[in-house]
């Protein structure tokens, strides 16, 4: 961009050009620091900055993609004088912050690899409760609701939000999620998930998802990379800004159950630039939103795979098992399922601060600090009907045989889903410009924790028929009306499902604690330099070396049973009743349980021997599931960006080395299978990655550009199923030890990418996008070893059996 300035007393104008083209620039911004003096080029590419006073000045120049550029400008009383800023040639720089749709959407043509943008218009516009659910406005990005663990699945389903990314059909722990450019810390306790539902849609300017990987960013993203950037004082053209948002929630299936239904949100911001020439910024943002709400949930996972097996198959042979010529997914029926209702409230809270100082053109530093809090409360209440004594009976004279359901068990489960999720992030920072070379160094720390302290359940079922319930005799228990079962019972069951203060009462109480947190931190430094000789405009290179510590811990306690014959109405902690527990489908009414007046009947009973986490001992039982780990991250990388007229092509290459070490408890057996006081374990693992990549974008013009990528990635198996705990079984004569895997391979993938990209030159845009992903070691990985001792004899010199690998199945 090169251009020149006659200045005259009261005003400046000019013409911007494009020195490579001739051709005029629009859209570029003209600006003086620390003033209010501001305009943008027309479609000729000339501007005025009117009325300016008589003085000296620095003039600053800037458009998306291009370099910045400044000069000094002296206004005198009359006359004209004539400046000119250095000619400097259109070069693709770093994705920046875009403040509006307009820039955004310049962002996204200029990138050197396939990104999508949503801008702070974008979020300002969008009705939805948090970051999560605003990224799936965009193309090839689906919001999930639920996690992995059973507490987070349909208890978190329930609350109604989003909570996780999908990127091209992959799940979160395929994706590298970044604020302002850190890696934020993982908290999940059993994946590498980041929780998105605790951060707001408020207090950022710009999210970018990038759907490809260049060698400058982290290899571990075979999804993509999602980075949250916070807006900084130089965003603004004013010197100083105020913005407050205020906000107000109605959920209207609270209405339904006469539940809280409103929330509501409080938002400000403020920037200011000050000292010489407007060089140091200050941006600080504040926010507070709470939601109630009260859902219904619906789920069969429980009842599946843990404890009740409330499936068949319609169609079954006598041992019933799925006849060969039947696809055994269209023949399961069910024989159980809940219905319940979930209530809660959500208050999230937090700020951003940025620090910015800009010395001069070829310096700057900078400060960051985000942190967001989400605090849930969460209650479900599910109404239970369970098939028990399934049999099977023969299909007339044929071969086949159908399910006899003899037995329906009515029951009420209830339990709470409490969470607390924290999130925060820290970065020092800057760059320097040194003639050719540009030094980008960063230091930069990251916690994050995601906790259900107090997860406490109860429940009841009907004891008659030896605790199986009513007698049904029936070979279906629902039909399926818009995809929801209703059940095929009489009114006697449907009575007992809205009297479960009638049935006896059955346990006394059962506590589960859960904390996993981690914490990461680390620097790195990129350095660019610029060549501009033949087709070879920069090469660029760095390393980044990141480590973190996290540690997860999983405790019960179980109060045991009453036994004598009170029932669940009698024990005090009903304080009223929904009346209909799935309003307009299912409507008996299920029981308000006062968490509180639980928690007093828990106490009641509690004790430290009733610890009861995975086994007899109460060492074991305090340290089986409690795992801690470290990962240190070790990258490096080069790539170089060459032009060809308007072909731009940007080889690299990145090699990321990961040591990984943990610790867990090991629980034995003698050799009668007496459990035996534990002690820790240790295992360590090791990742080596070659990630080479290239990537081609043909420009033929400003409003359309052509992309085609080839790059790997890689994702690391979850820390609990490299150094999960390890215990041992012995039945039989076989001996069982069950532990973490720590030969899991990393999930690698050749990743290809093609797009095409049309830009309407009025903030609109088409992109038409092709990929493929060819993933390795995705199927063949297995969580937990298993070793057994069957037919081998033992060591010489030792009465301890000899262990064989047993791995072709998971355990």
């Amino acid at each position: 961009m090169a251009f020149s300035l006659p200045a005259m007393a009261g005003s400046i104008t000019g013409t911007i050009v494009d020195p490579a083209t001739g051709k005029p620039l629009a859209a570029t911004a003209i600006t003086i620091p620390g003033t209010s003096y501001s305009t943008t080029s027309g479609e000729d590419g000339t501007f005025v900055l009117a009325n300016v006073p008589e003085g000296s000045y620095t003039v600053t120049a800037s458009r998306a993609g291009l370099h910045t550029s400044s000069t000094r400008v002296t206004v005198p009383k009359d006359g004209a004088v004539t400046v000119s800023f250095e000619a400097y040639t259109a070069v693709l720089e770093e994705i920046i912050v875009a403040a509006n749709r307009y820039q955004a959407s310049n962002l996204q043509m200029n990138a050197s690899n396939t990104v999508d943008v949503m801008s702070a218009a974008d979020l300002e516009h969008t009705a939805v409760h948090n970051v999560a659910e605003a990224l799936g406005l965009l193309p090839g990005v689906n919001v999930m609701n639920t996690g992995q663990s059973f507490v987070g699945g349909i208890d978190g389903a329930s609350r109604g939000e989003g909570m996780f990314t999908s990127i091209r059909g992959l799940n979160g722990e395929y994706n590298v999620n970044l604020i302002n450019g850190v890696n934020v810390a993982q908290g999940m306790p059993y994946s590498r998930e980041v929780q998105l539902s605790l951060l707001p849609p408020s207090g950022l300017s710009t999210i970018v998802v990038n759907k490809t990987s260049k060698a400058d960013m982290d290899g571990d993203a075979i999804g993509g990379t999602v980075d949250f950037r916070t807006p900084t004082a130089f965003d603004y053209n004013q010197p100083l800004m105020f913005s407050f948002t205020a906000s107000g929630r109605l959920e209207t299936r609270a209405q339904d159950y006469k539940k809280d239904s409103l929330g509501y949100g409080l938002a400000g911001e403020g920037a200011a630039k000050f000292g010489r020439d407007g060089q140091f910024g200050v941006y600080v943002s504040a926010y507070y939103d709470i939601r109630h709400y009260a859902n219904s949930e619906m789920g069969a996972v429980m009842e599946s795979t843990c404890c009740d097996n409330a499936w068949a198959f319609a169609v079954a042979n006598a041992d019933g098992s799925n006849p060969s010529n039947l696809d055994p997914s269209k023949n399961l029926e069910t024989t159980g399922f809940n219905v319940g209702v979930s209530s809660g409230y959500t208050e999230r809270y937090g700020g951003n601060v940025s620090l910015d100082w800009r010395p001069d053109d070829t310096t700057s530093a900078y400060f960051r600090l985000g942190y967001a809090v989400a605090q849930t409360e969460q209650n479900s209440t599910l109404s239970q009907l369970v098939g028990m004594g399934v049999t099977y009976d023969q299909i007339g004279t044929t071969g086949l045989y159908h399910p006899n359901i003899q037995y329906l068990s009515t029951r009420l489960w209830y339990e709470t889903n409490p969470e607390y999720s924290d999130l925060a992030t820290a970065q020092l920072g800057g760059e320097k410009k040194w003639g050719n070379w540009t030094f980008s160094p960063n230091v930069f720390l990251s916690w994050g924790d995601n906790d259900r302290p107090n997860h406490i359940e109860i429940s009841t079922r009907s004891t008659q028929n030896d605790g199986n319930g009513f007698a049904y005799g029936n070979n279906i228990l629902a039909t399926y009306v818009n995809g929801l079962p209703y059940p095929l019972v009489g009114s006697q069951i449907i009575s007992q499902l809205g009297d479960v203060a009638s049935l006896p009462a059955r346990d006394r109480g059962e506590l589960t604690e859960q904390y996993s947190g981690q914490v990461r931190g680390g620097a790195k430094l990129d350095t660019r330099y610029d060549v501009n000789a033949g087709p070879l405009e920069f090469i660029k290179f760095g390393v980044k070396y990141q480590d973190s510590e996290r540690q997860v811990t999983n405790r019960d306690w179980y109060n045991g049973n009453f036994s004598d014959g009170r029932t669940f109405g009698s024990l005090g902690i009903i304080s009223g009743n929904y009346s209909s527990v799935y309003p307009g489908v299912y409507n008996w009414s299920v029981p308000v349980i006062d968490q509180a007046a639980l928690f007093r009947l828990y106490n009641t009973y509690a004790s430290a021997s009733n610890l009861d986490s995975c086994g007899s001992l109460y060492v074991n039982n305090w340290n089986c599931n409690t795992q801690k780990g470290t990962e240190a991250v070790t990258a490096a990388y080069v790539l170089a960006n060459l032009k060809f007229n308007d072909l731009e092509v940007i080889p690299g290459f990145r090699f990321e080395h990961t040591a990984i070490h943990n610790t867990f408890w090991v629980t034995p057996h003698d050799a009668d299978g007496n459990e035996l006081a534990g002690h820790w374990g240790y295992n360590a693992t090791h990742y080596n990655e070659p990630l080479p990549s290239i990537f081609a974008n043909y420009r033929p013009d400003d409003n359309s550009v052509y992309r085609a990528a080839i790059w790997t990635s890689y994702t690391r198996p979850p820390f609990v199923q490299l150094g999960g705990g390890s215990q041992t079984s012995i039945s039989n004569g076989v001996t069982t030890i069950t532990e973490g895997n720590p030969n899991l391979k990393a999930i690698t993938a050749v990743n290809y990418d093609v797009s095409g990209q049309w830009d309407t030159g009025h903030g609109g845009s088409l992109v038409v996008a092709g990929y493929a992903k060819q993933l390795s070691n995705s199927s063949s990985n297995i969580a937990c070893m298993r070793r057994d001792t069957t037919g081998l004899p033992p060591i010489a010199g030792s009465s301890s059996p000899r262990y064989r690998s047993r791995t072709p199945s998971p355990c």
